[in-house]
Formats: C-alpha cells, structure tokens, sequence
C-alpha cells in the first residue's frame, strides 16, 4: 500500500516534518494545524454551551417533573434512537452494533450510572457547595493519570499554578457561599475514585476504539447507559402519569440538549487531554452558577462572584501537557 506509506511518512520522521522543503508543504502544514484548531474550537465551545445549558435545564426538569430516572432515561434513550433513525436515513454515519465495540462502551456506561449514583449519595451528606470543591480538585488528581496512564507529560509550572488557583477559586466561593459541612467521607471518596477512573478510561476509548464517526460513540454510549434506568424508573409512576405538558416540553428541551452535549462531549474528549476536558465540566460549572444567580433568588457574593471569575481567568490560562511521543508540529 505505497499511499498509507506515503501518509505515514511525517509521523515516522518527525524531523522532516518540522522543516519542509517547500513553501506548499509549509502551507500544507500550517493549514492542517488550523483545521485541528477549528475543530478543537467547535468542540470545546460546543460543549461548555450545551453543558452549561443542560445544568439550569435538568435543575428546571426534575423540579417540574420530580422523575429523575425518567428524566435521565428520556435523554439517554432518545438520543442514541435519533442517532439510529438519522443514521439509517443516510444523513450521518453511524456504527452498527459489534459485540468487540460493546464490550469497550460496556465500562463507559457502567462508570456513569456509578458516577451518578456517588454524586447522589455524596449530595445527601455533603451540600452543593463542599461537593463543588471536590469536584474542582479532580483535575490536579487527573493530571498525573494522564502522565501515568495515557502517554502525556506532567503539566508544566504555569499549568499547575493554574490548577491550584481553579481550586483555591472554588473553595473561596464555596466558603464564602455556605459553611463547609460534609459527612459520609467514604461516598466522597468513592465518588472521587470513579470519577477520576471515569474521566481516564474515556479518553482512553476514545483513543483506542476505532469508530466510524462521533455519533457511533454517542450511540453505544446512550444505549448501555439507558438499559438499567427502565428498571430504575419504574419506581417513578406515580409522579410520570401526572406529568403536565409543561413538565414534558421541558423534557424535551433536555432531550434536545442531551443529544447535542453527547455529540460535542465524545468529540471534545477525543480532542484535548483528560485534565483538560475535567477542567472544562468544571468551567461548566461556573457557568452554570452564574446563570443560577442571574435567573433564581440565590445571589452571590461579591467576593463569591469573583472567586467565580477567578476561576475562569485560571482555566483559560491553562495549556494541557503534550503528548510524550507526539511530534512537535502537530496539534497537542
């Protein structure tokens, strides 16, 4: 196969990529590099959009509609089907089913509904704000499994700083918010575990599951995932069969958002580093606190406000660590 040879050529010899011989093969290069930026680009904005959304709405949905199995369900299940529809209408491409790529999405499914079921039991011994502070020290957990696990350098000083300064910025609003009050450390912990195993095992799907596109991994992943909730919504009915219309738009308006954040999720995870994408939910995060505060009667301080702000000037100054073995002139 003389052509895969010929592509595979600058990977291999990685010093005749950083000096090309031509003015075409430099713009060759620098094009290429933007079209990873751009994609990098529509894939983090994408997804700290649809997140940020999805918090105030899925807040919005299990107030009107006190259902959260079925919530969940409804957004799992009716994503991966729309994906299978438009897949078999031609209009994208989709993986079919394959007992190999099943076994891999098998985990990822798994890890989520644990993670959420931590997340619920950590929440009944520990209020938002502590939670927020554990969340936000995930990253400096995260990074060094990248180092160890998935191939990355250690981050670099100003990339350190910037994860201490995202934690010191979420204690500080969480602080000033409410008392500090945790119980239960053994939920928290399991919740840090499989959080953190979560985030590693993700990107390593990503990078060793091959798919045809995107939307085969938003299709194995929501359907595993949706499986165990029809059992688990079944103790819901009561609060189903007097649903309002109102209570079902809104579902539907998460549904739409869960399909969307699914889509630029896998893409975003197969894009940039774990740390990365953790400190992006984080900012997320924040977002979503901002939105909270403009929208509800819980107002911030002002010295909780600019811990918030804090916290994003930290992230943007945050450069995810390179790939140990990555040639120089392609995009880390």
């Amino acid at each position: 196969k003389p052509e895969a040879s010929a592509s595979a050529a600058p990977l291999a010899a990685p010093d005749v990529a950083k000096a090309p011989s031509t003015p075409a093969a430099k713009m060759s290069g620098g094009t290429q590099q933007e079209m990873a930026a751009s994609k990098m680009l529509f894939a983090v904005v994408g997804y700290a959009t649809c997140s940020s959304l999805m918090l105030v709405m899925n807040k919005v949905a299990v107030h009107v509609l006190p259902a959260p199995s079925f919530v969940l369900l409804c957004q799992l299940f009716s994503s991966w089907a729309a994906v299978k529809l438009v897949g078999c209408c031609g209009c994208i491409v989709v993986d079919d089913l394959e007992w190999n790529k099943l076994k891999a999405f098998l985990p990822v499914s798994m890890a989520f509904l644990a993670c959420i079921f931590a997340n619920i039991k950590t929440l009944q011994y520990a209020n938002v704000e502590t939670f927020m502070i554990f969340r936000f020290s995930t990253p400096l957990c995260i990074s060094r499994a990248d180092y160890v696990f998935l191939g990355r350098h250690l981050p670099s000083a100003r990339s350190w700083l910037c994860l201490v300064m995202l934690l010191l910025g979420a204690m500080g609003y969480a602080l000033t918010d409410a008392a500090y009050v945790v119980r239960g450390y053994m939920f928290c912990g399991l919740w840090y575990f499989i959080f953190c195993m979560d985030q590693i095992y993700l990107k390593h799907v990503t990078s060793t599951v091959k798919m045809e596109s995107n939307w085969g991994r938003v299709l194995y992943s929501n359907l595993l995932a949706s499986l165990p909730l029809f059992f688990m919504a079944l103790g819901e009915q009561e609060a189903i069969q007097n649903a309002s219309t109102e209570a079902l738009m809104v579902v539907m308006v998460t549904v739409v958002l869960g399909t969307a954040m699914s889509y630029y999720a896998w893409l975003a995870r197969s894009l940039v580093s774990a740390t990365l994408f953790t400190i992006l939910g984080n900012v997320c995060k924040v977002v979503s606190i901002g939105i909270n505060v403009s929208l509800w009667d819980k107002h911030a301080s002002p010295f909780g406000i600019a811990c918030l702000m804090f916290c994003l000037v930290a992230a943007y100054f945050y450069k995810q660590a390179p790939l140990r073995d990555a040639p120089a002139d392609l995009p880390k």
